[in-house]
């Protein structure tokens, strides 16, 4: 798509993530048993015809680096434009200083909003896992007028830290709601269409006033200035923002409805490929409702779970409810239940680890129990 030009927020540091995020930045989590989040990202801008994308980063961002690689997974490695990382080396300090929002984080990338060739920016957090219709939300944005288009969910779901809005029926937003015990109004998905003039204007204004926060300096404060449209989706959107919300909207995957929903022919979500042999069930293995990845072999029991790449469920062990992320080890005999491993995990032989659906166990990265 000629005219628009993607960038994706790739910086924040969710501290709801724990120890899931010690190692990697929120956008490279894994989820749903064979992508990371920002895949999801960015195979709504690949399938939007969109080449040139920026990925603004600040920390724990090496895990993002070796998965996005050139971005050729996406059709967007090229010699002019393509996929391109922006750490924050390009203004003095803050590089050791975390991005306090959206807009100083715009503000830390400003000589590269100058080089956007197009004409609109499609701006998303790289922790969003939804599969958005970007052309039409582009074209709507086009037809409406509007100044900025903010997508939405068409929902008050409940997330940590979340936005929601209040809209007429002419879906010009006339509230922004931030911090609210109850949520009401639509949630904001932190996805933004807005023309890279104006792009640049706002973060010149708001650097200048010392203001950081995209919701209350642009969205908030110039809601009375500017043409601010909702665009409502009503499909499957998870903002992934702590342990809680990662483990539950990752098994909702187990849902046929849900992935279905997720996962459409006519979008496809593109990820890195995975070089491993089809997933093994040995004769002794049992496997009900779950979803694994290639390169896993099952000897045991697994149940209601989703099981990455190069998972091993040895003779005797039992998966219930858990979340295994790539080259995790159960040995023989161990019991799991409502337990997250990450990377490299090994839990030892005939070891039982329980957690519960309301508060599920989280094995860091590398950690042998």
């Amino acid at each position: 798509m000629n005219g628009l030009h993607g960038i994706v927020l790739a910086y924040e540091e969710r501290a709801g993530l724990k120890e899931l995020v010690s190692e990697r930045c929120s956008a490279s989590i894994p989820f749903g048993g064979r992508y990371r989040a920002v895949d999801f990202a960015l195979s709504n801008m690949a399938n939007a015809g969109i080449t040139d994308v920026g990925v603004v980063t600040h920390s724990r961002y090496q895990s993002l680096l070796d998965h996005l690689g050139t971005g050729k997974d996406w059709d967007m490695s090229r010699k002019r434009g393509g996929l391109r990382f922006l750490p924050p080396f390009n203004v003095e300090g803050s590089s050791s200083i975390p991005y306090r929002g959206n807009v100083e984080a715009l503000a830390g990338i400003r000589s590269y909003l100058d080089t956007i060739r197009q004409d609109h920016v499609f701006i998303t957090d790289g922790d969003l896992v939804a599969n958005l219709p970007v052309s039409q939300i582009y074209e709507d944005h086009l037809k409406s007028g509007a100044d900025i288009t903010v997508v939405c969910g068409n929902d008050c779901y409940a997330i940590e830290d979340g936005t929601y809005f209040e809209i007429d029926e002419g879906k010009r937003i006339t509230e922004v709601l931030i911090h609210l015990h109850t949520p009401r109004g639509y949630r904001g998905l932190d996805s933004f269409v807005i023309s890279t003039d104006l792009l640049k204007k706002v973060v010149d204004d708001c650097s200048a006033r010392g203001v950081y926060s995209w919701r209350q300096g642009v969205l908030r404060a110039k809601k009375e200035d500017l043409d601010i449209r909702a665009w409502l989706w009503d499909g499957y959107a998870a903002q992934i923002r702590s342990v809680q919300e990662f483990y539950d909207r990752d098994m909702q995957l187990l849902d046929p409805g849900v992935r279905r929903g997720l996962f459409t022919p006519e979008r496809p979500i593109l990820a890195k490929a995975i070089d491993k042999s089809s997933a093994y069930i040995g004769p002794g293995g049992k496997v009900r409702n779950a979803l694994m990845s290639d390169g896993c072999r099952i000897e045991g029991t697994v149940e209601d779970s989703i099981l990455f790449s190069g998972v091993k469920v040895e003779e005797g062990a039992v998966v219930k409810g858990c979340i295994l992320f790539r080259e995790a080890v159960v040995r023989k005999g161990a019991q799991l239940s409502c337990v997250i491993c990450d990377k490299n995990v090994e839990v030892g032989e005939g070891k039982s680890l329980t957690g519960s659906g309301d508060l599920p166990l989280v094995v860091p990265k590398n950690k042998r129990v």
